[in-house]
């Protein structure tokens, strides 16, 4: 996923990336349940991360320990990514594919976009190997700006 262009279709954005949800849950035997459901609409509503507490103010009601685990599951079916260094959630763009987490952080809008570069991934295994230390997960994330932050088209 790239950073959205200006004339992005959002509503299109989320509607697919709840099918794709709804297919992989289906393919895992999982059940995507109205609050799971909800809790991935609210991290898809914009491209940037967010935060638990920020979606537990946008549920209202919803009990913490509902919204934790509604997140838990999301993040165990590959449906979102946590953001370690914001300690926030987007989107996964490919749910369903197994990969490491490679993110692009926009410091001025705070959008991000995921890659997926198994050049990547590759590198940092293969340099974490000659130190012999052997990766359990992977996550990079890169800070900087994004080309409509730059003044750019992407």
């Amino acid at each position: 996923m790239s950073f959205p262009q200006p004339q992005h279709d959002h509503d299109r954005c989320i509607t697919q990336a709840l099918a794709a949800a709804e297919e992989e849950c289906r393919r895992r035997g999982a059940r995507l349940t109205d609050i799971r459901r909800r809790v991935l609409e609210l991290v898809w509503r914009s491209h940037a991360p967010i935060g638990a507490y920020a979606l537990l103010q946008a549920l209202g009601k919803a009990a913490p320990p509902t919204v934790y685990r509604a997140l838990e599951f999301l993040l165990a079916h590959g449906l979102i990514h946590r953001i370690e260094k914001l300690n926030a959630f987007v989107g996964c763009a490919h749910p369903g594919h197994d990969q490491a987490g490679q993110f692009l952080l926009c410091r001025q809008c705070g959008r991000a976009a995921e890659l997926n570069d198994a050049g990547i991934e590759a590198a940092v295994r293969d340099a974490a190997r000659r130190h012999g230390f052997e990766i359990a997960t992977l996550t990079v994330e890169a800070e900087g700006l994004c080309p409509a932050c730059r003044g750019e088209s992407p």
